[in-house]
């Protein structure tokens, strides 16, 4: 049963938790998959696109590393440095059409470039084409711009995506913000448990189990390519943010990674916000959302 939202959150916040309907369970059948791709794209993109558009942010798209890429430039943009940014939905569905609600704003608050790539999604493309995909990107952009001059971001499944590829390039980009990553994709982080019914959004046998298992073709759930928490990580991992909230059912899987970061003696940071669930940047319309993604922007800027 879902713990009613507290007064210590904003009202919007508390208005969406105790709108949001039950979680139902998702078929991994290709025409459902293809039936909630459209039906998601149709509920965020044209709010999203809003939000881009009220920013004033210019979008366009360039093949990049042969991948079909979208290009949010700002009004002005500030030195040669940029972005690269996975957006998140099990690995089975989103686009960087719906995620402009975030990717609008971090160009806007950053000034900067953010290249978000349309990477391959499972079950037609399971692992490993969409780090594929994200590898060619990256090393077109860390030639064009420098991997010193990058930051590697994403939420969700793009957060994962995001810690996949720093693990495997060999020239690591300057920092990685990353929003309720998805580091594991078997049921091992206590919260996976303890949250069951207070984050809106997910839940581990109705959605991600399915979606973990239709990304992995095969593969063992906890092979440290698909469940970067498992690497071993080197000590010129880039600095790195991490954000969740207390709702949040990867909150465990996000202190469990920041730990073993800050073990390896990588800077690493997890802000924890109040109350709030699985990638909560995503609203539009939350302040807890604009903290947040200005905090982000901050530590992207330096």
């Amino acid at each position: 049963m879902r713990v009613p939202p507290t007064t210590t959150i904003s009202p919007q916040a508390r208005a969406l938790l105790s709108d949001s309907p039950a979680i139902a369970a998702r078929s991994m059948e290709l025409n459902a998959i293809r039936e909630r791709r459209k039906a998601s794209a149709e509920m965020f993109g044209p709010v999203a696109k809003a939000l881009a558009d009220g920013l004033g942010v210019t979008l366009t798209e360039e093949t990049i590393g042969g991948v079909r890429t979208q290009v949010v430039t700002p009004v002005t943009v500030t030195g040669n440095a940029a972005i690269l940014y996975f957006f998140g939905g099990g690995y089975v569905q989103g686009s960087p059409d719906e995620d402009l609600a975030i990717t609008a704003r971090l160009a806007h608050l950053t000034q900067r470039r953010v290249y978000a790539p349309y990477y391959a999604l499972a079950p037609e493309h399971p692992f490993p084409r969409g780090l594929e995909d994200g590898l060619a990107v990256y090393a077109t952009l860390a030639a064009r711009y420098g991997a010193a001059a990058l930051t590697v971001s994403g939420e969700s499944a793009g957060g994962g995506l995001a810690l996949a590829l720093m693990l495997k390039v060999e020239e690591k980009p300057a920092k990685a913000a990353l929003m309720s990553p998805w580091s594991d994709l078997t049921k091992t982080g206590d919260t996976l448990t303890t949250l069951v019914g207070n984050d809106p959004w997910l839940h581990y046998e109705l959605t991600l189990e399915p979606a973990a298992t239709a990304y992995a073709n095969g593969r063992a759930l906890n092979a440290p390519e698909l469940s970067p928490i498992y690497a071993d990580f080197p000590a010129d991992f880039p600095k790195t943010l991490i954000t969740t909230g207390t709702r949040d059912l990867f909150l465990s899987d996000c202190a469990r990674l920041s730990t073993k970061l800050r073990a390896a003696c990588i800077d690493c940071e997890l802000r924890v916000f109040e109350g709030m669930w699985h990638v909560f940047e995503f609203e539009a319309d939350l302040p807890e959302a604009d903290q947040s993604l200005a905090e982000i922007a901050a530590f992207i800027r330096g």
